[in-house]
């Protein structure tokens, strides 16, 4: 238990009840659906250099339980004022509408985006539908619910859920939707609710609790926004799960969310169908094949490079000058990736003692000096004097440097290259 509760500390607890004591107006405890109405400001000041006034009453929704805020707009004679946060007061429990300009107190008209709300209730409303089902098929209690607009997430006191419960508590969840079950709220004391079956019963609450259920199926305390019938959620879709800890975070998506994730790979399906002239059925072998034959590509690239790579350093030692007891190779390449020269000099070195110093002309200047274990020279204190002639930075070890610098021709490239070899031993 106490691993649980590490594993989910600082995540919103899902669904907190309501203590209807608090001297608040909030109105969408008895209807979610009213998003244009009249008010009247009957507070107006500032939070955090933010204006912000509230309303009597008031239909926004604060954040809390993992859901957010709403946002919205409150019209006062010709001045309009976006609605960009709604928090409680904790001192009080006021609902404070945190607005982009100040409002004074007086009558105003308010209107709540209806896409932001609507997708709040559907995904709470799902929520509570979701987390029943997977308190059936598999034992598994929400401890945690998140709400934002990139993700939604439920969080359970199990680590092992398996894939066959997942999929059982999406086609569960799903049924519930399409039986358009009522969902509705009420209020209870605590005494009340103690003789209820609910789903999970707040800890050190008193006053009353503002209980949400779904007609034989769920009951729980919420404060959030839920639609009126199971139906307007839409489908449930789980889209992802993952072990943290204690526990298992499942993402899922409802209603306009799950339509649109639909769409979207609905789409991507279509277009790799088109691009792999295949069927949906067989979209999936056609793929991994793809991966094997690419691998396979891959594998045999790599051979016939460094085959090609070998036969290129053998061309150019035979250019190389015969030192006491090495040989020293001095080349400059004009537009030739670095990456690629590197492999080249790996291969150059291998073949006895040799120092190589090669160079790159293209967009900028590079320097690529390495030798064998067995010749001499400090390849890191060749190339720093080289690489500041060129106006440029690097560093490296004893057998290998690199570094490079702004544009330089081939022949300023080829003199610095000079320059350093006249520093090794004759």
């Amino acid at each position: 238990a106490a691993g649980r509760a590490q594993a989910l500390a600082g995540h919103p607890a899902p669904c907190p009840e309501t203590n209807a004591e608090k001297p608040v107006s909030r109105a969408y405890y008895t209807d979610s659906y009213t998003l244009h109405f009249g008010a009247a400001i009957v507070e107006a000041g500032t939070i955090d250099d933010r204006p912000f006034v509230t309303l009597d009453p008031s239909y926004f929704y604060p954040t809390s339980g993992g859901q957010p805020h709403d946002t919205g707009a409150l019209s006062q004679m010709q001045r309009t004022a976006r609605v960009v946060d709604v928090v409680e007061r904790e001192q009080d429990g006021a609902v404070l509408h945190v607005l982009d300009r100040l409002l004074a107190p007086g009558p105003v008209t308010a209107q709540i985006d209806r896409p932001r709300r609507l997708d709040h209730m559907q995904h709470h409303t799902g929520q509570h539908i979701l987390s029943q089902a997977l308190l059936r098929v598999a034992e598994a209690e929400t401890v945690g619910f998140h709400l934002s607009e990139q993700t939604v997430t439920i969080d359970l006191d199990r680590p092992d859920v398996t894939a066959a419960e997942i999929a059982a508590a999406e086609s569960l969840s799903n049924r519930i939707v399409l039986e358009n079950r009522v969902v509705s709220a009420r209020e209870v004391s605590r005494s009340e609710a103690e003789a209820l079956p609910l789903r999970k019963l707040p800890p050190g609450r008193d006053g009353r609790l503002r209980l949400v259920e779904i007609a034989g199926f769920d009951l729980t305390a919420c404060g959030g926004t839920h639609v009126a019938h199971t139906g307007e959620v839409g489908p449930i879709k789980i889209v992802k799960t993952e072990r943290r800890g204690e526990s298992t975070r499942v993402e899922f998506l409802c209603g306009g969310r799950a339509l649109a994730d639909y769409g979207l790979k609905h789409e991507i399906v279509r277009g790799l169908n088109a691009a792999l002239t295949t069927g949906q059925a067989d979209l999936l072998p056609a793929v991994l094949r793809l991966q094997d034959e690419t691998k396979q590509l891959r594998s045999d690239l790599r051979l016939r490079e460094s085959a090609l790579l070998e036969l290129e350093a053998g061309r150019l030692l035979d250019k190389a000058e015969a030192r006491d007891g090495y040989r020293l190779l001095l080349h400059v390449f004009a537009d030739r990736p670095p990456g690629e020269v590197r492999k080249l000099a790996a291969q150059i070195v291998k073949v006895g003692d040799v120092v190589a110093l090669l160079g790159v002309a293209s967009d900028g200047s590079h320097l690529i000096f390495c030798r064998s274990a067995g010749a001499p020279g400090s390849m890191a204190g060749l190339i720093r004097p080289a690489l500041a002639a060129l106006g440029g930075r690097g560093g490296g070890n004893e057998t290998m440097a690199q570094g490079g610098g702004p544009p330089a021709g081939e022949s300023a490239i080829a003199e610095v290259l000079i320059s350093a070899a006249a520093q090794l031993p004759q």
